[in-house]
């Protein structure tokens, strides 16, 4: 143990341990700046605004930038497919080269629902079981059927829809509804201008009944006389089957 102390006194030590220190400090210091120089210390770029730009541009403008990207997807029924809906580090924020940012986009493929059971269910029904399943309420047509407002069919692309059928979201949905006249009202045929023959035929296939004839002024040929008046008018919309239209003929 004295040796050991002796040693420690010695001019031997005393340089062996400077050169060790020296040698420490040299390479934390050559450590430091080789680490600077790998991770460019204090070397930070923007980060550009990506939203609401298509994917395919701005992973155009982050491959230019020296950026990593990592992306996710979500399906809005109202945004564009590929739109950028959301990015991660926001626009303008200072970041190292080859930093990964995250984008969320619309998804391209919409997902697909199982359509709900719209028949028989009223109107306002129907439109809100739509709205839930994420699809569109398109055009709306009425059919002669007692149930008015009611559900009597639903199409798209101009095929009906059974319940269950996997569909994709935010596709738009036709609807066939009742007017609740049903089928034995029709509309009131405009005869004006046909002679009594063809308001025969005209009123046959409508299953109506030729009611009372009337003329004005003096006819010379009734054959050839024309409607120029009737009742109920066209202008009536709808009528029972079966009931009887009434005409004045003239030589007009």
């Amino acid at each position: 143990m004295r040796k050991f102390f002796q040693y420690l006194r010695t001019d031997v030590f005393r340089k062996n341990l400077i050169g060790a220190i020296i040698g420490i400090t040299a390479f934390v210091v050559a450590i430091f700046f080789a680490l600077q120089h790998y991770t460019r210390h204090g070397e930070t770029y923007p980060v550009p605004e990506l939203r609401n730009m298509h994917i395919s541009e701005a992973i155009r403008t982050l491959e230019a930038q020296g950026f990593q990207y990592d992306l996710d997807s979500i399906y809005q029924i109202d945004k564009a497919p590929g739109l950028v809906l959301e990015q991660d580090p926001a626009p303008g924020t200072q970041v190292k080269e080859s930093r990964t940012l995250y984008l969320t986009m619309i998804t391209q493929l919409a997902p697909e629902v199982s359509f709900p059971n719209l028949i028989e269910k009223t109107f306002i029904e129907a439109r809100a079981m739509l709205s839930s399943y994420g699809l569109r309420l398109g055009d709306t047509t009425y059919i002669a059927d007692i149930a008015r407002d009611v559900v009597l069919d639903a199409t798209f692309g101009g095929q009906t829809l059974a319940a269950g059928r996997p569909i994709p979201k935010g596709s738009t949905i036709d609807l066939v509804l009742g007017d609740g006249r049903g089928a034995n009202q029709v509309e009131v045929p405009d005869l004006t201008g046909l002679t009594i023959s063809e308001v025969r035929f005209s009123l046959s296939g409508l299953s109506l009944t030729l009611g009372s004839v009337s003329y004005a002024g003096t006819i010379v040929d009734t054959a050839q006389a024309v409607v120029v008046s009737q009742s109920p008018s066209p202008t009536d919309p709808f009528i029972s089957i079966g009931s009887p239209v009434n005409i004045t003929l003239s030589d007009q």
